[in-house]
């Protein structure tokens, strides 16, 4: 659920430089260690990908970067850690398509509203999911077999949903192949995968972060990804869109934001650091590796795309009634 990419206006900023005392000033920054908030637990693919990032924005920063998990209630705590956190550049956010597009219309009381509470500093990449199998009658690249089998058997395909984005991908899926395979939901990959390879479940939609090794191993097989084109996350493995299910494309996305109110000079410097950092050859090659797609947008073109990722996610959610208990 990627639309085209946008070009955004320049604003020219002037600041007066008697605006502010000298001590206020931003031109220093950072002086201390700089704190990243990643609403999910340890080990999780957002939490992979910043690790790997806020090593190349240290050497930038000259300071510490201090990844700090705040999981739970989908992402929804750590996005309020991040939210009461004073605007003084020493707070971000690793927000994604869920915490910044999704939740507002999957809880109604968040606390927090991501469209005002937060500015955008850079998109650093996005994430295909991958629906996978056990079931020995499913090839690789089966989704045509699926959705045959899904017909005949209408309900009793179940799949594992350890995500918010799992969880829109397939009410999408179900609507765009006329199809009711039923959903488990967990509340972070590692039991779901426990329980597909174990056959308490025959399917799983997860990201290729927490799946791609077991692809490789040959106890899961990969029979599509949401993306719309094939992606080298994941080599080989055909998107759903070309198996039959036309127009089928729901990605996720990961991004850096900050407690709105953050001086504008900061969020250009933590954009050009991230900027600098994705497009590091060896940071480029770890970030497919865990099944990240590097694609950075400076602060106002994410705001852009934040705004539109935020209406698509939400007309999906409504139209299909979705709604997290």
């Amino acid at each position: 659920m990627l639309p085209a990419l946008f070009r955004a206006t320049i604003l020219s900023l002037t600041v007066c430089a008697t605006a502010l005392p000298a001590a206020a000033q931003p031109t220093s920054w950072p002086e201390k260690p700089v704190r990243v908030i990643v609403p999910y637990g340890a080990g999780q693919g957002a939490d992979v990908l910043m690790r790997l990032i806020a090593n190349e924005l240290q050497k930038g920063l000259g300071q510490p970067v201090v990844v700090e998990n705040k999981a739970g209630a989908g992402g929804n705590i750590g996005m309020l850690a991040a939210a009461q956190s004073k605007p003084d550049g020493y707070t971000f956010l690793l927000g994604t398509n869920a915490t910044n597009a999704a939740n507002e219309f999957l809880y109604p009381n968040m606390g927090i509203k991501p469209a005002s509470d937060f500015d955008a500093v850079a998109l650093i990449g996005i994430l295909p999911s991958v629906l996978t199998t056990t079931e020995p009658n499913l090839p690789t690249n089966g989704i045509a077999a699926l959705v045959a089998q899904a017909h005949t058997q209408p309900g009793a395909l179940s799949v594992g949903l350890p995500s918010t984005t799992a969880i829109v991908v397939l009410a999408q899926l179900n609507k765009s192949a006329q199809t009711k395979l039923q959903g488990v939901r967990y509340k972070a990959s590692g039991q779901a995968l426990t329980d597909l390879m174990g056959g308490q479940i025959p399917l799983l939609i997860d990201t290729v972060t927490a799946s791609r090794a077991h692809i490789a191993s040959g106890k899961l097989r990969a029979l599509g990804l949401t993306s719309s084109k094939p992606s080298d996350v994941l080599p080989g493995v055909k998107p759903i869109a070309e198996q039959g299910v036309s127009g089928f494309n729901v990605v996720g996305w990961d991004g850096i934001f900050a407690p709105h109110g953050t001086s504008p000079d900061i969020l250009k410097k933590m954009s050009t650091l991230l900027r600098q950092a994705t497009e590091q050859p060896d940071t480029r090659r770890k970030m497919i590796e865990i099944g990240v797609e590097p694609l950075y947008l400076d602060s106002q073109a994410f705001d852009a795309f934040v705004k539109t990722e935020r209406n698509v996610w939400g007309d999906i959610i409504r139209t299909n009634g979705i709604a997290i208990d």
